[in-house]
């Protein structure tokens, strides 16, 4: 089942498409002025009719977002971790992913203070999610691509973390187009950490849905009961 690997690479691809296509749009019809200096994602996604493609842009990311959580934590269950920093985890990346959500659907134009909200749970929350799985990756089962994804990981991580302070700082200090920028980098920074779950994810080794069939007796009523099985995630050797 290593096509599950390309859950994430969809969310990488498809989100820095997004959002891409969204600034083209809004430099195009005259929404965002860049030689007033270069706009936020969530300004370029303000007006119409680019806000409409934000919103359905933020919303599909986020229920992939929600998607790769889940597999994550089943993953990293299966092989045998079922520890607080799992299920840390999986909360953080609930909430960072309906923050996503937020951020499209109340526009900043509109709503300011909720959209600040989704922004503050997609970035900060969604950091320390990152951040979380770093520390998974060299706690969960063993993996041959844990060499060379647990240092781009960590990487990716200390960068993240490095442009939002830089941003809430620039934004603070008047600096909108520094912070803004520090914003778009960061972003793509997102989306590159979620593709690398793609390396993690070509191990998922199966996804069964069984349906039981009811049994009659007593004249009761039986409802059909539905069993998923959980994500098997193969056994790699031990080098």
């Amino acid at each position: 089942m290593w096509l599950w690997a390309l859950l994430p690479i969809c969310q990488a691809v498809f989100g820095t498409l997004g959002i891409w296509t969204v600034f083209a749009v809004s430099v195009s019809n005259g929404s965002v002025n860049l030689t007033e200096g270069f706009p936020y994602i969530s300004e370029c996604g303000s007006y119409n009719p680019q806000s409409c493609l934000f919103s359905q842009m933020c919303s599909i990311c986020s229920v992939l977002a929600l998607w790769i959580v889940i597999i994550r934590f089943q993953q990293v269950k299966d092989f045998g971790n079922h520890g607080k920093a799992n299920i840390a985890g999986i909360i953080l990346g609930f909430i960072s992913s309906v923050g996503i959500s937020i951020i499209g659907n109340f526009q900043q134009s509109v709503v300011k203070s909720i959209h600040m909200l989704g922004a503050f749970l997609a970035f900060f929350l969604g950091l320390a999610y990152f951040w979380v799985q770093l520390l998974l990756t060299y706690r969960a089962g063993p993996s041959q691509d844990r060499c060379w994804v647990g240092p781009v990981r960590a990487f990716c991580c200390s960068l993240c973390t490095l442009l939002v302070v830089l941003m809430v700082v620039l934004h603070n200090t008047g600096s909108p187009s520094g912070a803004a920028v520090c914003e778009w980098v960061l972003v793509m920074l997102f989306f590159g950490l979620f593709g690398l779950f793609a390396a993690e994810f070509r191990h998922v080794d199966c996804h069964h849905l069984t349906i039981q069939k009811p049994s009659l007796g007593n004249a009761s009523v039986v409802v059909n009961s539905f069993v998923v099985d959980a994500f098997q995630t193969e056994n790699t050797q031990v080098q």
